[in-house]
């Protein structure tokens, strides 16, 4: 397996492990009752700072993860891992993990710049297939 495709692996991994901790939190606030019902209606309340942090980060990273996976995908397939593309599938992957803190945390600016580091990476991936 390449750096790129083990990076992608360990990424998904890490989705698996922000939507438990999301799903437990949520849980834990909005009663299984809840959770597990159709949720035809708004929750009774709305979920904490920290539960509603923990969903919107979880949700970048899906989104994240499409172009990531789009990238990993395009160098592996065309066979083009280099030393710079797999720099670049592990600072996304290390940029993802350092979001989850900064997300939940409320860091301004920092969220948003460590946001970037994983998105100019995937960039980098791209690029990299077509030069």
């Amino acid at each position: 397996m390449t750096p790129e495709l083990t990076a992608l692996a360990l990424a998904g991994l890490l989705q698996t492990l922000q939507f438990g901790i999301f799903a437990l939190l949520a849980n834990m606030e909005l009663g299984a009752r809840y959770t597990m019902g159709p949720r035809d209606t708004p929750p009774e309340h709305p979920l904490s700072t920290l539960t509603g942090r923990m969903q919107r980060a979880m949700n970048n990273h899906f989104e994240g993860l499409i172009l990531f996976t789009l990238a990993v995908t395009v160098v592996t397939l065309s066979n083009q891992s280099t030393a710079v593309t797999q720099t670049a599938a592990w600072t996304y992957l290390a940029a993802r993990l350092a979001y989850i803190p900064a997300y939940a945390l409320g860091l301004a600016p920092w969220r948003s710049l460590i946001w970037s580091v994983g998105f100019f990476a995937t960039v980098t991936l791209l690029v990299a297939a077509l030069i």
